[in-house]
């Protein structure tokens, strides 16, 4: 039940948010949001609500979503085998077939429309409409720790954006549309690609000069060696990181796409947790902010 406490304390939440939203106003934030939160339905909605309320006070937030678990699930139910390479799924001509009907159909659907529930109004796409994403094969080299001999892997149908279509995502910004990107690709010859969100959300970042890159994952930030949430970090200490291999497993990638974002224009990209409620609001409208924040002052 609400009392004059509460009240209270609510109205001082929105006195203390009231400079972040004048100096954030007609600013580009793009999230990826994905991992654990995609799961739960509370979070969805909390997700949809943060970034109805981004747009409300004048942020244009583009949304960037993943469906790794869920494109596993579809291929086990239809008993297509699947595998995974340093990392990435090995995606075949079969298996692009699904991811796409996954991620540009079921998934960006219902994200397009938890955002709508909520108030706004939003749009799914995927890097195949109005040519957004252009994308190429991906080309990894991988080193024989025996033998000491590279070799290049083959993924399939795994792509790396090359073009953003940056003009059609500034177009929806200026109108009350909400975009929600699906991480699908095609080349110049029309072939489709699977490409990971993350570094899809860090291209469409550094395309539009976004204010902030915000990644939503599954732990509470970047951590250093004794496990200590880092809460700021230079491009330059960012790479350390990476270095000396305090950053490990799903943070590498993160981070590198992280630094290719500001390296690229984006002011800021933050590396959050997911799983917290509201999330998205405790980093831009408090104070103290959460997470791990990627500045591009060097």
């Amino acid at each position: 039940m609400a009392t004059p406490e509460s009240w209270t304390r609510t109205a001082q939440t929105l006195a203390e948010a009231l400079p972040y939203m004048r100096r954030f106003a007609g600013h580009t934030f793009v999230i990826k949001f994905g991992g654990h939160a995609m799961g739960e339905e509370d979070l969805t909605d909390f997700f949809a609500q943060d970034i109805v309320l981004l747009k409300q006070v004048g942020i244009h937030p583009v949304v960037v979503h993943g469906g790794g678990p869920q494109i596993s699930q579809m291929l086990d139910r239809l008993k297509i085998k699947s595998s995974f390479v340093e990392g990435l799924r090995v995606t075949d001509r079969a298996t692009v077939e699904i991811v796409e009907m996954v991620l540009s159909g079921s998934i960006n659907k219902q994200i397009a429309m938890a955002i709508t529930h909520a108030g706004g109004r939003a749009i799914g796409l995927s890097g195949k409409d109005g040519d957004l994403i252009e994308a190429r094969k991906l080309k990894r080299k991988v080193r024989d720790p025996e033998s000491n001999i590279e070799r290049v892997l083959d993924l399939g149908f795994v792509g790396e954006p090359v073009r953003i279509n940056a003009e059609l995502l500034q177009t929806l910004a200026r109108s009350e549309v909400i975009p929600v990107v699906a991480p699908i690709g095609t080349d110049a010859k029309g072939a489709t690609y699977n490409i990971n969100a993350d570094t899809v959300a860090g291209a469409i970042a550094g395309a539009l000069k976004a204010s902030k890159l915000v990644l939503l994952t599954d732990v509470e930030g970047v951590l250093d060696k004794r496990k200590q949430l880092i809460k700021a970090l230079t491009p330059r200490a960012a790479a350390k990181l990476l270095k000396d291999r305090t950053a490990t497993g799903g943070m590498i990638p993160k981070l590198e796409t992280c630094l290719a974002a500001v390296a690229s224009g984006a002011q800021a990209a933050h590396i959050l947790d997911g799983r917290i409620p509201h999330v998205l609001l405790l980093e831009v409208f408090t104070a103290h902010g959460i997470g791990t924040m990627i500045s591009a002052r060097r």
